[in-house]
């Protein structure tokens, strides 16, 4: 019997040992932002804010990884600095709208793992239709870290006021090419700026001699604009601008994109 007693004593204890490792109880608390983020909501609450990486119109065909809320995030240099161009835009009867801006690293892993992944072509008709999947990492268009990440890099266009509402994406609607004309295209009420957003193709290249008249001028515009106010543009995405000197060149954060990893700021 005292054998009997020892050996279920011992099991249980396993047991319990087995259950305070498990990854349920052992599971920490999500990372938060450093003081240094703000919600761009609290600096400007007038930019307007269409966070597409929380919804399924992406060029994965799903919500994104680490993206919890449609709260854009960024530090608190870049966040004034919008500021500064926004208030500067309202005047001539635009605004400035975000696409993206801090991006956690689990949303750049979820990236890597769908680009190699050569049998989802959910979304190719849209967002890369001359663009072999295989050749997304050679060209360019997904790598393994972002500056987004590092917290002073958004993803924005023009509006002009007053700002009409973006039609709704359905997953599984016919899709369009990133690069057809504005009418063809996905609806988005920004002005025309010959491609939509995360257009994986060479006309987004933000002077692309192919893109001309008011194209051309509105890219310019936007350049113009926000490098008036501490931001350079990345050639090759006319929507990607990071704010110089960044607070963090070379961390790589990985909070979620949500209202709780920046409260109260």
């Amino acid at each position: 019997m005292r054998t009997a007693l020892r050996a279920l004593a011992a099991t249980a204890a396993a047991l319990l040992a087995v259950t305070a490792l498990s990854p349920a109880a052992q599971a920490r608390p999500e990372p938060k932002a450093p003081e240094e983020f703000v919600a761009l909501r609290s600096v400007d609450p007038t930019i307007i804010q269409e966070m597409r990486y929380t919804t399924a119109h992406t060029f994965l065909g799903e919500r994104v990884d680490g993206y919890r809320q449609p709260v854009c995030i960024l530090t608190r240099p870049a966040a004034r600095a919008l500021h500064l161009a926004q208030r500067r835009l309202l005047p001539q009867g635009y605004s400035l709208k975000v696409y993206d801006c801090y991006r956690p690293q689990r949303a750049v892993d979820h990236f890597v793992r769908w680009a190699k992944d050569l049998d989802d072509q959910t979304m190719k008709g849209e967002f890369y239709p001359r663009v072999d999947k295989d050749q997304l990492f050679e060209d360019g268009y997904i790598a393994e870290k972002s500056g987004h990440s590092r917290g002073s890099t958004v993803d924005l266009t023009l509006v002009r006021l007053p700002a009409l509402p973006t039609g709704p994406y359905r997953p599984g609607e016919p899709l369009a090419p990133c690069f057809a004309p504005k009418d063809v295209r996905f609806p988005d009420n920004s002005v025309d700026m010959g491609t939509g957003y995360d257009c994986f193709d060479t006309l987004s290249h933000t002077d692309d001699p192919r893109v001309q008249g008011s194209q051309r001028a509105n890219r310019q515009f936007l350049k113009r604009t926000l490098s008036e106010v501490g931001f350079v543009n990345l050639p090759e995405e006319w929507w990607h601008f990071t704010f110089r000197p960044e607070p963090f060149p070379d961390t790589y954060f990985d909070f979620p994109v949500h209202r709780r990893s920046v409260a109260g700021r």
